[in-house]
């Protein structure tokens, strides 16, 4: 407990510096407003109110707009930093948090989250997940992604004994793995693992699917985009399970 503070203090000036990136890849963004675009339906049937949490400067969100036109889009952030970015990108964003009092919202007043690329930089999953179960409507849809533990690449080079890609020992610098970019991420999941997570917090997964990253190298993109068509050796893992 008594470096609980210390932990915490040192995570939200992390995720207040604007050199620290916010936003992930294009294709992730498209992949994941296609599935929710379909899980919603169109707007003619009635507006329904999606909320990005950890929406960042907002790029995933304005790439999933077109997608869900007619339908209220809310960026949710607590970086003070970010909201300023996602106020250019969204109509509406706002500053809350998955912990500390929960989100600014009632119970039951959404129709579906957007949760992208967030889950991996917590310390309480489990918490933010039942604040999120909190603020969906029963059936309502989670939209979840996050980097892959046990991506193809991943398995290659913890045989080869290098810390796995998207893995992080550090805030100040990258040890031990390939990469520059420190971000912060503090958990990662196999699909399995999450799976049993959201299941276990209220949800029922509805389909997983898997995505390429952006990062990697040119020459084995095609790979990458091939190894999406069995998710659990994807490079990112896209999750929509519903509120039970």
């Amino acid at each position: 407990m008594t470096t609980t503070t210390p932990v915490c203090n040192g995570l939200r000036d992390f995720y207040e510096d604007p050199a620290v990136p916010v936003a992930s890849g294009t294709p992730r963004s498209l992949r994941q407003a296609r599935m929710l675009a379909a899980a919603l339906g169109p707007a003619t049937a009635g507006a329904k109110t999606v909320l990005d949490i950890g929406c960042g400067d907002g790029t995933a969100a304005a790439t999933a707009a077109p997608f869900l036109a007619g339908h209220r889009l809310v960026g949710v952030d607590w970086s003070q930093d970010a909201l300023r970015r996602a106020h250019a990108r969204l109509p509406y964003a706002v500053r809350g948090e998955l912990t500390d009092g929960g989100l600014p919202f009632a119970s039951g007043t959404a129709d579906a989250v957007l949760f992208s690329e967030v889950i991996e930089h917590l310390v309480d999953p489990d918490g933010a997940l039942d604040e999120i179960r909190r603020v969906l409507r029963p059936g309502g849809h989670l939209m979840l992604s996050t980097p892959n533990l046990a991506a193809w690449y991943n398995r290659a080079l913890l045989l080869a004994g290098v810390q796995p890609v998207f893995s992080e020992v550090s805030l100040r610098a990258i040890h031990g793995r390939p990469g520059t970019e420190v971000v912060g991420h503090l958990r990662l999941c196999t699909a399995r693992a999450l799976r049993e997570l959201v299941t276990a917090s209220g949800f029922e997964v509805v389909r997983l699917r898997g995505a390429p990253f952006h990062g990697v190298p040119r020459p084995l993109r095609p790979l990458d985009r091939l190894a999406c068509a069995v998710p659990s050796a994807a490079s990112l893992l896209l999750l929509h399970a519903r509120r039970t």
